[in-house]
């Protein structure tokens, strides 16, 4: 019985809010409608208003991001920024960062909810209440620049897709051009997978150093995956795990850990 609660929990958190339907539907694509037959007519590459095509999008938000000089600047870009698909999903705005300019520590985690969308900031619900219990506890909270792999809410609180992290990857590179943090965090199956490149799980990826390195600029830095505080909120077992992440983490920012791949 509490297995069941805890698999009805997770549906419920993830949006679910209907069993069955005649087939199953992945509304993560859309799929356009078939064309009727009949004589051929021009139309426009894409609606007003609607987001541009995957490929015209991120070159937008390359070019968005590379002219950000500051992160004031890159939340400006975001915010302005039409690509997402997200967008237009029903989010009241974007959210970009909270927390210290000039930390050291950098922060990735899948992406805003309900709670962040109201406020405007990241990890700021329950899952981010923990988050900084975790931080505060280990003496880095003061540390922390905390931003995600999307920027606007998705809808029913659902993963985002890779499409929609890819178009949002150059504003967290550029995050991270600008930050130059001496660590980053990866908070979750979704932002290490996005980060990392890797199709691995979280429990093979978490706890393991590696780098991440921009294709530009010459920028990286060591990067760990651990946890999300969601999951540990229906899995409170698993804090032992995070807060060992969390201990390695502290070292590496104190300079105890020379070796990148250690």
């Amino acid at each position: 019985m509490a297995a069941a609660e805890a698999l009805f929990a997770f549906w419920r958190d993830a949006g679910v809010d209907a069993c069955f339907e005649e087939a199953p539907v992945d509304r993560t694509v859309f799929v356009a409608p078939v064309a009727a037959k009949g004589p051929a007519t021009i139309t426009p590459l894409r609606a007003p208003g609607a987001a541009p095509a995957p490929g015209e999008a991120a070159a937008e938000a390359r070019r968005l991001a590379a002219a950000a000089t500051t992160l004031d600047e890159l939340a400006e870009a975001i915010a302005a920024f039409e690509g997402c698909p997200l967008r237009a999903m029903g989010a009241r705005q974007s959210v970009f960062a909270r927390g210290n300019p000039q930390g050291s520590l950098m922060i990735v985690g899948e992406g805003p909810g309900a709670e962040e969308d109201v406020r405007g900031q990241p990890f700021v619900g329950q899952a981010g209440q923990l988050l900084d219990r975790i931080l505060t506890a280990a003496d880095l909270l003061d540390e922390a620049f905390i931003t995600n792999t999307v920027f606007w809410k998705t809808p029913g609180n659902r993963t985002p897709t890779p499409q929609e992290q890819a178009v949002c990857a150059p504003f967290v590179e550029r995050a991270l051009a600008l930050l130059k943090p001496k660590a980053v965090l990866l908070v979750g199956a979704a932002a290490a997978k996005a980060v990392l490149k890797t199709d691995d799980g979280i429990m093979r990826t978490r706890g393991q150093w590696r780098e991440w390195r921009l294709s530009e600029g010459g920028i990286a830095a060591p990067v760990m995956a651990t946890l999300h505080p969601a999951f540990l909120l229906r899995q409170p077992q698993a804090k032992g795990l995070v807060w060992k992440d969390i201990l390695d983490l502290s070292a590496r920012l104190r300079g105890e850990v020379v070796e990148p791949g250690a």
